[in-house]
């Protein structure tokens, strides 16, 4: 495996971190006349994808709470969630993280792999087991990966925390064994790893804006969605849907990140204090999915949803199917990204 240009210190001894800080013209004013001297006055902005009520909104509106605390109110953070400054949209938030038009931001790994589709490989089907194990992974060597790729961009990886598992719901049937998906149109995001997965499969893969999902589902133009279920909950999926599938096949986490020359120009006491208030609010956002997710599940069912859980023996299907086509996309992405994530690669064939 490739050493890796740049291991943050800020990885060691938390669970999972993640934090954001893109560069902005601004930098704020750094006169020391707060209530706690020891910091300078400072505003950072901070963009997220999510609505007000998904959790990269909440993490960044945790992490703004603690550093002003901890700061004596002289570091603030103003979070702008739905990419409002780049108009909703993503891609164009990352450019301006980027350009260091904005200070900090929280985006999910295949949100980010716009810029870098290396950064999708976590997202590859059933590399984690748990929670536990993806936070474990990605507080070492994967988010040793994440930095180094990061870096290139220039770009300064400060942790992270889950975006959550992915599931399937759908209007037709119970989904348990790969024959329940033939036919099935099922909203993906639109990249090569979902593409691949849903063909593999046989259900029939729709990329689709998710704005335009509840009414496509309304009209029968597409069967199902897959997504984590605290998305599944806020856009009211169970209205429109009778069927979820519990099957962890996907995991994406959100990274924190900031623009380098902002996180350089910081003094080192800065840097420690949003260091320390990052790994905190990681962890809480850590926390919430998961305590959330019990929740839901239950609103789900008391909703009149068909909740199935697929074992360990269920899921083997599956895996089987996409075994082949999933060890062309790793040969793509290399054996340094699956070896940081501690991906099988048995029978992978890599070019080097």
């Amino acid at each position: 495996m490739k050493r890796y240009k740049r291991v943050l210190a800020v990885l060691a001894g938390t669970t999972m971190i993640v934090s954001s800080m893109t560069a902005c013209g601004s930098g704020g004013d750094t006169k020391s006349t707060g209530s706690n001297s020891e910091y300078p006055e400072l505003n950072l902005s901070m963009a997220v994808n999510g609505t007000d009520t998904q959790i990269d909104t909440q993490v960044g509106q945790k992490l703004a709470e603690l550093v002003s605390e901890k700061s004596g109110g002289n570091i603030t953070i103003d979070v702008f969630p739905n990419d409002t400054l780049a108009g909703g949209n993503a891609t164009k938030g990352i450019e301006y993280v980027c350009a260091g038009s904005t200070d900090l931001a929280a985006y999910a790994t295949s949100t980010l792999s716009a810029i870098d589709p290396l950064l999708n490989i976590a997202t590859m089907p059933w590399t984690f087991d748990s929670y536990e194990q993806a936070a474990e992974v990605i507080a070492t060597t994967g988010g040793e990966y994440y930095a180094d790729e990061l870096d290139d961009k220039g770009l300064t990886y400060l942790g992270a925390f889950h975006n959550g598992f992915r599931q399937l719901t759908n209007s037709k049937h119970a989904v348990t064994k790969p024959d329940d998906l033939k036919g099935l149109k099922i909203r993906i995001p639109g990249s090569e790893i979902y593409m691949t997965f849903w063909q593999a499969v046989g259900a029939s893969p729709t990329a689709m804006s998710w704005s335009e999902v509840f009414t496509a589902i309304q009209q029968g133009t597409i069967d199902g969605q897959e997504n984590g279920v605290p998305i599944t909950d806020s856009a009211k999926m169970y209205e429109v849907q009778k069927y979820l599938t519990l099957w962890n096949y996907c995991y994406d986490a959100d990274l924190v990140i900031a623009n380098s020359k902002v996180w350089d120009s910081l003094d080192e006491k800065t840097q420690d204090l949003l260091k320390e208030c990052i790994a905190e609010a990681c962890e809480w956002g850590n926390d919430k999915i998961v305590e959330d997710e019990k929740t839901l599940i239950e609103k789900f069912k008391d909703n009149g949803m068909q909740v199935d859980e697929l074992t360990d023996e269920q899921l083997e299907p599956f895996k089987e199917l996409i075994k082949e086509p999933m060890n062309e996309i790793k040969a793509k992405y290399g054996k340094d990204a699956c070896e940081a994530f501690g991906i099988d690669t048995e029978g992978v064939k890599f070019s080097n």
